[in-house]
């Protein structure tokens, strides 16, 4: 019996098996640090990493080498933030929350639907302290090192069909991220979510497996979502949060003055990319929408979105004992 593998599969096989061996070689120099995005150098993402890299040289101020694997050449979120907690193939990334429950229960928190109540209040949140017991739960556990905010994009749900409101909105079989909450808060205002691997979206609309899925306008953007679902429903149910993450293994072997400027380079490119990103947001949908490719529709029963996800938000913050985070959240003004 012969075991079939596609070619990408292989290259990416022998790719992070090569990346698993020393890549670090400490006492030489220039030090090589890996990343990993699933994007091009379109996308935010892409652009808020090489910022990174480019304050990491300024701050260190010696040679040390980047290399940035792009377009899923590593495999997807979840598996950098593997790699990351590994010390293997990837040392630093920009990770969904979502992919740092198995480590940290409360983790996403940071990405649940309804957390923000604007583009400001959630500013406010991520230059604060609220959520650094995620954070230091994240190091802990994950050995992995959340070092900066980036994100910033309106997540809005799009499908094949306008769901304008509640009723249209009734059964809407839809893609959500593989945490839990996720699952729970779809479900609670009436849609029908399913957890699918993000680079199979387009093909589970195009199939009728689902009929539409949930995203900001960059991931609509870069994957071309509007081919196979037109409509975008301005749900505007959440604000994203996306951790620049760096392995806690890798950065304990850097001297201690590159440790000082990853650190330091992290938060300022997280605040880089939130600017950008949400910047962005509006345009992109504009372009997208003039160039027919997208239409709009306001979603006429928000409020009735809010009330029925907030004993879900509630009972989740208790579940993962994340009351204290939740509230400190809310208090924010």
């Amino acid at each position: 019996m012969y075991l079939q593998v596609s070619t990408r599969a292989l290259r990416r096989g022998l790719m992070v098996l090569a990346l698993a061996l020393p890549a670090l070689a400490f006492g030489q120099a220039p030090i090589t640090l890996h990343g990993a995005v699933q994007f091009n150098d379109d996308h935010a993402f892409n652009k808020s990493l090489l910022k990174f890299e480019e304050l990491v040289k300024k701050y260190y101020g010696k040679p040390v080498n980047f290399v940035l694997h792009r377009n899923s050449e590593l495999g997807l979120e979840k598996d950098y933030f593997a790699y990351m907690n590994q010390g293997i193939s990837v040392d630093y990334a920009i990770v969904s929350p979502a992919h740092m429950s198995t480590f940290a229960k409360a983790a996403p928190l940071l990405d649940m639907p309804f957390l923000f109540r604007d583009l400001a209040h959630w500013n406010k949140v991520l230059d604060s302290d609220a959520f650094q017991p995620i954070v230091d739960e994240v190091n802990k556990k994950a050995d992995v090192l959340i070092i900066g905010y980036a994100g910033g994009g309106t997540r809005n749900i799009f499908s094949k069909y306008p769901v304008r409101n509640m009723a249209e909105l009734n059964g809407l079989t839809m893609r959500v991220m593989g945490a839990p909450i996720q699952t729970k808060i779809f479900e609670s205002v009436t849609a029908k979510p399913s957890v699918i691997a993000y680079n199979e979206i387009y093909n589970a609309i195009q199939s009728g497996v689902i009929q539409g899925a949930e995203n900001e306008a960059a991931g609509i953007e870069q994957m071309k979502f509007y081919e196979v679902a037109p409509s975008l429903s301005l749900t505007q149910h959440a604000i994203t949060v996306r951790p620049i993450a760096f392995s806690g293994k890798t950065l304990k072997k850097l001297p201690p003055d590159l440790q000082a400027a990853v650190v330091k380079a992290g938060k300022e490119a997280g605040k880089f990319g939130r600017d950008l990103e949400s910047g962005e947001d509006a345009g992109k949908i504009a372009a997208l929408e003039k160039a027919g490719r997208l239409k709009t529709y306001p979603f006429t029963e928000r409020p009735k979105l809010l009330q029925l996800a907030e004993p879900v938000k509630q009972a989740y913050a208790k579940e993962v004992d994340a009351v204290a985070i939740l509230n400190r959240v809310d208090a924010i003004k």
